[in-house]
């Protein structure tokens, strides 16, 4: 894998000459909208090693990814028009991905809404350990606000991913509520409504786990916090269901702030089976503009976690969005979300230049609105990915999860299943 930042004077053709790889090829594995108009600091994945291989009578995935020394998954992560493993038939045209050596197996968790486009999820999902679908709110009386997930635990199931069942302490309409999650946990009874509301779905939904997303917990409650979780592991284990839970990105165990104080890592780390580090918002929808996910930023919260937390229990979050500010940034004003793909689609648009700052290692370009204002979008490419990605090889953790899988953004998951193998679970 090649990672290729456009140059002033480039295009596809002269690239894949650079390279000896067809345009087309680039094009496809990049998923261009416009092969035809690239943007100065642009990024292009070049696979050079890929292949193309006709099926034959009589042969499966085992026996192709066996030829080519690869592994089952590892083609059906290359191959994402493949929904059934069991359906291939002769004259079908498989890619063939490079053999080259990865940094190793690492366990991947994507977020994803109920209305995830089912065309995106089951593209995504060869890439994934688990599926974190969000998320069932917890009500005052202990019961659970139903979702309309039975399609995607279905779609994850049939590609050997994990489905994992997500409650949280959101309030109908968003945002999540302190005092919510002080009734829930400050009352015994309530607790054990809410678990049996929860196995009561882990079963009927054939979910592989649960995932506990409980943010804002006041300060205070702490140790009730940590109670409840002792309580459902011991609960969910017995009956064979794994926990997770979610964590606000500190950096340290005393630091201030309703978002971090009732988040116990070294408590989390002994009772859970994994914990999601929420390593973005830094740059946030009401914040002033930056990264959100600052390379520096994260590595100081894993430099923390890892002294708490067993590696082999840490899935470092990475963000699939970006936010474009209008500028200069008063405190109050929203940013809008972007997708990575869309913002590079942007700066075609508005022929803006995309740079890259080394000390996040993140991308971000600036441009004027037709009203006049300036506006500048932070967001993530195949560069700030690939440098998050190896952080988890460089501290040994256990893998990575996405908030949120809804946008595809393909060089993602090029640069991802070049640097790794995605474990499965089940």
């Amino acid at each position: 894998m090649i990672i290729h930042v456009v140059r002033p004077g480039e295009s596809l053709y002269s690239i894949s000459r650079l390279y000896n790889v067809s345009s087309n090829k680039i094009a496809t594995d990049n998923e261009l909208n416009n092969p035809n108009r690239l943007v100065i600091g642009q990024t292009l994945v070049i696979l050079q090693e890929s292949k193309r291989h006709t099926v034959a009578p009589n042969q499966s995935l085992y026996t192709i990814a066996a030829t080519y020394g690869l592994t089952v998954n590892e083609l059906l992560a290359a191959n994402p028009q493949i929904t059934n493993a069991a359906l291939i038939y002769p004259g079908q045209i498989l890619n063939i991905p490079s053999s080259t050596r990865r940094l190793g197996s690492i366990e991947v968790n994507g977020y994803a809404f109920p209305n995830i486009s089912m065309e995106v999820l089951k593209k995504t999902l060869p890439n994934l350990t688990y599926l974190s679908i969000f998320s069932y709110e917890v009500k005052e009386d202990g019961s659970l606000r139903e979702i309309n997930d039975t399609a995607l635990i279905e779609a994850a199931r049939q590609t050997n991913v994990a489905p994992l069942m997500v409650i949280s302490n959101l309030l109908p309409g968003g945002g999540f509520n302190s005092d919510l999650a002080h009734s829930i946990l400050s009352n015994q009874q309530l607790q054990d409504t809410l678990l049996d509301n929860v196995i009561k779905t882990l079963k009927a939904k054939n979910y592989y786990g649960l995932d506990i997303d409980f943010e804002y917990i006041y300060p205070e409650d702490r140790e009730l916090y940590n109670n409840f979780l002792r309580k459902a592991v011991q609960r969910l284990k017995l009956l064979g269901y794994s926990v997770t839970t979610a964590l606000a990105p500190k950096l340290s165990a005393g630091q201030k702030g309703i978002l971090y104080e009732a988040h116990d890592f070294p408590v989390h780390g002994r009772l859970v089976s994994h914990v999601i580090l929420m390593t973005y918002e830094w740059g946030y929808t009401y914040g002033p503009p930056m990264a959100v996910a600052p390379i520096n930023s994260v590595r100081r919260v894993l430099d923390y976690a890892v002294t708490a937390i067993p590696r082999d229990k840490i899935l470092m979050g990475i963000p699939n969005y970006g936010y474009n500010w209008t500028l200069p940034y008063e405190r109050g004003t929203r940013a809008s979300t972007v997708s990575n793909v869309g913002a590079v689609d942007l700066a075609a648009r508005v022929g803006a230049e995309i740079k890259y700052d080394r000390l996040s290692q993140a991308p971000y370009f600036n441009y004027y609105a037709s009203n006049g204002r300036e506006h500048v979008v932070w967001f993530e490419d195949a560069r700030s990915i690939k440098a998050k990605l190896k952080l988890v090889n460089d501290f040994r953790l256990a893998g990575v999860s996405y908030w949120t899988i809804g946008r595809y953004f393909p060089q993602n998951w090029l640069v991802l299943n070049s640097l790794y193998n995605v474990k499965k679970v089940i």
